[in-house]
């Protein structure tokens, strides 16, 4: 599976981080819950400071500190009697064998352990104050995340106000026009910093979100030493601050990917790839070519789209709502009547066609790649290319070919020894490439 992030300015204003917990009773965490992720990451993890468990649990030492009173008082776990002299003279704690023989047992439930999980009520609070339909997007960021490419000025009236909107979009057109590059384009043009949860929990249920392969997460601010106002440390460190996220996956996309995901060995469940992407955007690149038919992809859409929100089960059968606020790109090489039904159409929306460029943009796209690849441009060439070539394809002009032709006839230049160079000999090899013969083939 193709999974992608991104590194860009930011086209909004920022995003309120979520504020850190103050005491247990604020975290609206069962006490137990916590007690058990305190002991099994004091087990795994061997930590005994308060400032090493804080760090591993990802609470402040206030809280931490009262979590750790907490299963004293229990006698899962004591001092150890002694400073640490190597570290500002905290004192150590160790698991009594109650607390290790608890800890056994919790991980026989549940191998989670690490970061305490953020309620999903809590969670909801904080997709919604940095959701993908409050950034603002202008045509500048989007011209400046698509300057590589050459796109007619009707194609960015149509995308500008279709990302703005932080809905759905389907692109549709021939393939090899771009549609792909146009939405890694989106993808970079939204680019602020988000609050990505490690992990969730409902009904007593942890279930990991963060992901590194998904998640980019951005550098902490360093606040200046001769400043009066502290800027950084100041937000839930059990959330992590990342780009906005992107997912891409294409005819490898099966609806059960869209499930949560549960490991029988550690009893532990973990996103699925849309609430990964929740904040971000979720390709769903070449329609039509996954296992399932379109029509059946669009209809597991149907809830999420239409109402922000998305339904997930429990291994237990029970299900529940998670927020949904991604924008879903689908795109696809055939036309949208001859995959879906008129209801599903209704539903995206943003539909937005893309062609082939013309002879102008084709020509344009085409001394861009000379360029960038070191190939001299030659007139007669072109002209030959242009005349006596294309017009056997009815002058149909696609964004790929200038990319395909200039490096098959640089790959012939350096098979024959010559310099880069382009004649009308060489595009006749390439072109016999671009396309197969329509051939019977004798078994």
């Amino acid at each position: 599976m193709n999974i992608a992030v991104t590194t860009q300015p930011s086209a909004t204003q920022g995003v309120t981080p979520p504020p850190a917990p103050r005491t247990l009773e604020g975290m609206k965490l069962h006490p137990v819950m916590m007690r058990d992720i305190l002991l099994k990451t004091m087990f795994r993890m061997n930590v005994t400071l308060v400032s090493e468990i804080s760090r591993a649990v990802c609470l402040p030492m206030p809280v931490t500190q009262e979590l750790v009173d907490l299963a004293r008082s229990q006698k899962l776990c004591e001092a150890m009697g002694t400073l640490n002299a190597n570290s500002g003279n905290e004192m150590g704690y160790q698991l009594t064998d109650a607390g290790k023989a608890r800890a056994l047992d919790a991980l026989a439930q549940s191998e989670y352990y690490g970061a305490m999980p953020v309620p999903l009520e809590i969670y909801r609070e904080q997709v919604s104050k940095q959701s993908i339909r409050n950034i603002s997007i202008t045509r500048a960021q989007l011209e400046g995340a698509m300057g590589h490419l050459i796109l007619p000025q009707s194609l960015l009236d149509h995308l500008g106000p279709a990302v703005g909107a932080g809905r759905s979009i389907l692109m549709y057109g021939p393939p090899g026009n771009g549609k792909s590059s146009i939405s890694n384009g989106i993808r970079n043009a939204i680019g602020d910093k988000i609050y990505v949860p490690r992990a969730i929990e409902y009904a007593g249920q942890v279930i990991t979100v963060y992901d590194p392969i998904v998640h980019s997460a951005a550098e902490e601010d360093v606040d200046d030493p001769n400043s009066l106002r502290r800027t950084s440390g100041r937000y839930d460190t059990r959330y992590v601050r990342c780009e906005r996220p992107t997912v891409i996956t294409g005819g490898e996309l099966s609806l059960d990917m869209l499930d949560l995901v549960y490991n029988p060995v550690a009893r532990t469940y973990q996103a699925p790839l849309q609430l990964k992407a929740t904040g971000g955007i979720f390709i769903i690149d070449d329609l039509g070519r996954q296992a399932e038919p379109p029509q059946k992809i669009v209809n597991r859409w149907i809830v999420p789209l239409e109402e922000g929100r998305d339904i997930l089960a429990l291994q237990s059968g029970e299900k529940f709502e998670v927020p949904f606020d991604t924008l879903v790109i689908f795109s696809t090489n055939f036309h949208p009547n001859d995959i879906f039904d008129k209801a599903a159409l209704r539903r995206i929306f943003f539909k937005i066609k893309i062609d082939g460029p013309s002879q102008e943009d084709f020509l344009k796209i085409f001394a861009m790649v000379a360029k960038k690849k070191g190939m001299p441009i030659d007139q007669a060439a072109l002209i030959y290319l242009l005349k006596l070539k294309y017009p056997s394809i009815n002058n149909v002009y696609a964004n790929y070919q200038p990319v395909y032709l200039i490096d098959q006839m640089l790959s012939i230049c350096r098979f024959e020894g010559i310099p880069p160079q382009m004649n009308a000999a060489l595009i006749d090899r390439a072109w016999a490439n671009m396309f197969v013969r329509d051939e019977v083939i004798v078994k």
